[in-house]
């Protein structure tokens, strides 16, 4: 009996005739293990994006991204990912710590190509694999409910032309975000970062921030 279609679903696939399709089409593709081809896929991305359920019942969706590999399938059961410096929110992570059910979407613009993974998740500060990957503050591990491959027939083909200057690597510090800058921030800051304005040329206002922003210079 399939778990991936509630009557919610199925309601809709009677509407429109597709409750069979349907079916055929979780019994050829969805699997509960990653198969080579999905662990090939996924540790080729550098980026993905998570969904999470926060307190009040609000879907979360976050771009994550990385080096390449950033995303490493440990078993046919099991993959990790570093969370890296944010800007303190801590909104997936910190959903995943209340509500462990996530999702995630493996895209590849320029083939295209996409992977879909659904899991519970567990985010540790004190994982023994943070040494793994420069600048990580927490790890996070999924095990997987649910992995298939999509339809790419809707996906748009974009090029990608350059990595995020930010992503951190390996004896190399990452440039400081620009945000940081924000004056009306300055106070709330933590301790390790009260010195990041004047050591990037100085405040800025949250206008300023946003064109940078919209200019790509952020």
């Amino acid at each position: 009996m399939s778990n991936l279609y509630g009557n919610q679903h199925k309601a809709l696939q009677q509407v429109f005739d597709t409750e069979r399709l349907a079916n055929a089409v979780e019994s050829n593709i969805v699997s509960d293990e990653f198969a080579d081809e999905h662990k090939g896929f996924i540790e080729s991305r550098d980026m993905f994006f998570l969904s999470t359920i926060d307190h009040r019942g609000y879907p979360t969706c976050s771009y994550k991204g990385g080096s390449h590999g950033f995303v490493n399938v440990l078993n046919s059961k099991t993959l990790i990912f570093p969370s890296y410096d944010g800007n303190g929110m801590f909104l997936s992570t910190g959903n995943i710590t209340a509500n462990p059910k996530v999702g995630m979407l493996f895209i590849d613009f320029e083939t295209p190509h996409r992977v879909r993974v659904h899991g519970t998740a567990v985010a540790d500060i004190k994982s023994s694999w943070l040494s793994e990957f420069p600048g990580a503050e927490i790890i996070v591990t999924v095990n997987i409910t649910e992995v298939f491959i999509n339809c790419t027939r809707y996906i748009h083909k974009y090029q990608r032309l350059e990595s995020s200057s930010y992503v951190p690597k390996k004896d190399c510090a990452a440039p400081f975000a620009q945000w940081k800058r924000i004056d009306n921030l300055q106070d709330a800051l933590p301790e390790r970062d009260k010195q990041v304005a004047k050591a990037i040329g100085g405040t800025i206002t949250t206008e300023e921030y946003v064109e940078m922003v919209i200019k790509g210079q952020a």
